[in-house]
């Protein structure tokens, strides 16, 4: 990208203030839109973008470019982009431990893994009860420093996205903790476990059902047992015909900010839910959104893994520590 290159270059003409493409579907999402700030397309060249995670620390974003079987890095001062990492395990969801470690989910690993202070890799899970894990999707990180992943088995399907294989273990959501790292199972009754993250006080865990019938769901579940395992399944956001929730963050007020897209160019972006479920705001691209999470020095610039692509937007609210 050229110095001289505006962000927005490329995909569509400068926007007038405010950008038509932050929508609010309520008066509640009109307190999280900035007048002056317009969604910028920050790189394109991915085959599919997904799991995007900050780095504060070096001012810095990466994501997976899953079948380029690699992680990619964008740097926020330089607005350089620059190959992160080399894979051969097709990485998709990351996120950072309470020690700013970078945690990652593998397709073809069949495995979660923690990126040391010295660049080592360390296997953090592999396997449940001596059997292989499918492609773990997400992950997540709570303030116990417990660490709770998906894993559906979306990269033994084929050998795009992964290594085709055979399942050895049912679809799961999994905690391991963060001080023995002894691994339990949280639920295995959520078809296609895709996207996860906790409400703000951590009460609630929601995960993303990506196979749910006749429509995908968002699912919530209480936190119980100490915090380190779950109950009270509930539907909390049908997605209804054609809508298509993937990966999601959740903000300080406890909105939750949801991948979307795939059913009709019109649903491709960002969908905003307050915390009662809602529809509130939109986000719309041009391409189908992966996953988010929140970035930047104040954490209120979204950052939007898009198929090929990644975007970002100021807002006015903050995302979750952890997420």
């Amino acid at each position: 990208m050229s110095t001289d290159t505006p962000a927005s270059a490329g995909w569509r003409p400068y926007p007038r203030y405010p950008d038509p493409a932050i929508e609010s579907l309520d008066p509640r999402f009109d307190q999280y839109k900035i007048f002056s700030a317009a969604v910028e397309r920050l790189y394109t060249g991915c085959r599919w973008a997904e799991g995007p995670v900050w780095f504060g620390d070096g001012r810095y974003l990466l994501w997976s470019d899953i079948p380029n079987n690699k992680m990619m890095k964008w740097e926020e001062e330089t607005g350089a982009v620059s190959v992160y990492r080399h894979s051969t395990d097709f990485p998709n969801g990351n996120t950072r431990d309470r020690q700013g470690r970078l945690i990652t989910c593998e397709h073809a690993g069949r495995r979660v893994t923690r990126t040391e202070y010295d660049g080592s890799v360390t296997v953090l899970m592999d396997n449940w009860q001596g059997k292989r894990l499918n492609s773990p999707n997400d992950v997540v990180v709570k303030s116990d420093g417990s660490i709770w992943f998906t894993d559906p088995p979306f990269g033994l399907l084929g050998n795009y996205e992964g290594i085709r294989a055979e399942s050895e273990v049912g679809q799961a959501v999994y905690r391991i903790d963060g001080a023995s790292g002894e691994a339990s199972l949280v639920a295995d009754d959520v078809l296609g476990p895709n996207g996860l993250c906790f409400s703000p006080d951590e009460r609630i865990l929601y995960v993303v059902e990506s196979r749910g019938q006749p429509t995908r769901k968002i699912l919530a579940f209480d936190v119980v047992g100490d915090g380190r395992s779950i109950a009270n399944k509930r539907v909390h956001i049908d997605a209804g015909p054609g809508g298509t929730p993937d990966g999601m963050r959740c903000d300080v007020d406890g909105n939750l900010w949801c991948g979307w897209g795939m059913g009709t160019p019109e649903l491709d972006g960002v969908l905003v839910f307050a915390p009662d479920g809602a529809k509130i705001g939109r986000i719309a691209l041009p391409e189908r959104c992966a996953n988010v999470c929140f970035g930047g020095v104040r954490r209120n610039r979204l950052f939007m893994a898009a198929s090929q692509s990644v975007y970002a937007v100021y807002v006015n609210t903050q995302g979750v520590a952890g997420g």
